[in-house]
């Protein structure tokens, strides 16, 4: 074992939130040791956003060229897909974001990269291979990744998770998915328009059952609308080999039964990197989920540690992290006294078309017992949705009946991940929605009609 280096600071993990800050620290004039095990760039460049999105983007390529037709576009023959191409896409965008970043943290002045797992020896050491680290401030940004259930059947068979799914260069049959949420859909729009048969299975009433109904039935829809089988209410999920293929047990109400396929995603969630990292030696304590607890600045309760990002569960999105990263570097440096708890909820849905929240639900609005106003407008009354021949979903805003500040929205529809962006510094703001409405904002487009939407509120019932 060679002697301990002395940093001022220690990141380990290079996802969004890890370089950022190791590069604001090391620009603050301080010492820093960045420690990375595997790819740089953490789940988001490497098997997340980066390259589900490039993905994504090839298979709505192949829908629209099937809709060709519908634009008066004439092909000759209708549209063929070569997964290796579409991986080999895929694979360059992730190759030169994860170069971008470990060229970025191996060049950086003041910090030392080093390579290979970190684990606790002591409240302020990590050793990473056979040398030590110490230092009076460490920074975990180790991230997530794929939960694999217990159930039954599995250890019997191959399966794919998020991050492998990703590594075929096939098209499957007949792929199962298990799991009816974000990441379970996106997969399953996504290898439906590259041609196999997909049924997911969800253990709910519902897909996405975080969101409203109304949201998660219209979602359920379109994606009956292209052949995607959905197998809910799936009390009993269990698999077997059957030959070459599978079968997964879901003891639905309706249907048969059991469901053959021929490939089988499991997309039921994820689970921090925590397990193996020596927290206990640090005195670093985890919930029953093993996501490190942290205080309103992202402190562990070993007060020389902060965890930042998905192990914190706090967020579990890239833009969390990286806000994870700006409380963090901006209370160290600036003593800001900034707190996670400040910022609103706000994400995405990239199925197609995808879909824009912020802020509260309406589930989440009748808990709190807040009186509250909705305006909702078709996306086949929104000129830029017809224009573009994609007109599922709906605009849904909900106010504060006695402040009229807006509480929330679920944009669902065509640039919903976009448009949804013009409402989040309103709810940011709290200012009145009848401010919100005197903004002018740019035709044709989908933001334009949000001020639209809330001339029909209506009272929440």
């Amino acid at each position: 074992m060679s002697a301990a280096a002395s940093f001022d600071a220690i990141v380990v993990g290079t996802g969004q939130a890890g370089p950022s800050l190791a590069a604001r620290l090391a620009g603050a004039g301080w010492k820093v040791a960045v420690v990375e095990k595997d790819k740089f760039g953490g789940t988001c460049v490497n098997n997340g956003c980066t390259p589900t999105k490039a993905m994504v983007a090839s298979a709505y390529a192949a829908h629209v060229a099937r809709r060709a037709a519908d634009y008066g576009v004439v092909l000759d023959a209708m549209p063929r897909i070569d997964m290796k191409r579409v991986k080999a896409r895929k694979d360059e965008i992730v190759r030169k974001s994860s170069g971008g970043v470990e060229q970025w943290m191996d060049g950086l002045k003041g910090a030392t990269v080093y390579r290979g797992h970190a684990r606790f020896v002591g409240r302020s050491e990590i050793q990473v291979g056979s040398q030590i680290l110490r230092a009076d401030s460490i920074f975990l940004d180790v991230g997530g990744r794929p939960l694999v259930p217990n159930m039954p059947g599995l250890n019997t068979m191959p399966y794919l998770t998020n991050a492998t799914m990703m590594d075929l260069e096939f098209v499957p049959p007949h792929l199962v998915v298990v799991g009816g949420s974000y990441v379970g859909l996106e997969f399953a729009q996504m290898f439906r328009r590259f041609g196999s048969q997909v049924t997911v299975v969800e253990m709910g009433p519902r897909v996405v059952a975080r969101e409203d109904e109304d949201v998660s039935l219209e979602i359920q829809d379109f994606l009956r609308a292209e052949d995607i089988e959905l197998r809910l209410d799936a009390e009993c999920v269990s698999v077997q080999k059957e030959g070459e293929a599978l079968s997964i047990g879901v003891s639905c109400k309706a249907g048969a039964p059991r469901e053959r396929g021929t490939h089988l995603l499991l997309a039921v969630g994820r689970v921090p990197n925590t397990d193996d990292l020596g927290l206990d030696v640090a005195g670093i304590t985890t919930d029953k989920r093993g996501y490190i607890e942290v205080d309103e600045a992202l402190r562990t309760s070993n007060p020389q540690v902060w965890a930042l990002g998905d192990c914190n569960g706090k967020g579990a999105f890239t833009h969390t992290a990286y806000n994870d990263y700006e409380i963090v570097a901006d209370n160290l440096l600036s003593n800001a006294g900034r707190k996670h708890t400040d910022r609103l909820p706000a994400y995405a849905l990239y199925t197609d078309p995808p879909l824009g929240r912020v802020g509260m639900s309406e589930a989440e609005i009748r808990k709190s017992g807040l009186k509250a106003l909705v305006g909702k407008r078709p996306m086949s009354r929104v000129a830029r949705a017809t224009e573009k021949g994609e007109t599922r979903g709906f605009l849904k805003i909900h106010v504060e009946q006695g402040s009229k500040r807006i509480l929330g929205a679920s944009l669902l529809g065509t640039g919903a991940d976009e448009s949804v962006h013009s409402l989040l510094d309103a709810v940011y703001s709290q200012i009145p929605y009848t401010e919100f409405q005197r903004h002018v904002r740019i035709h044709p487009t989908v933001s334009e009609l949000l001020p639209t939407v809330l001339e029909g509120l209506t009272p929440l019932a």
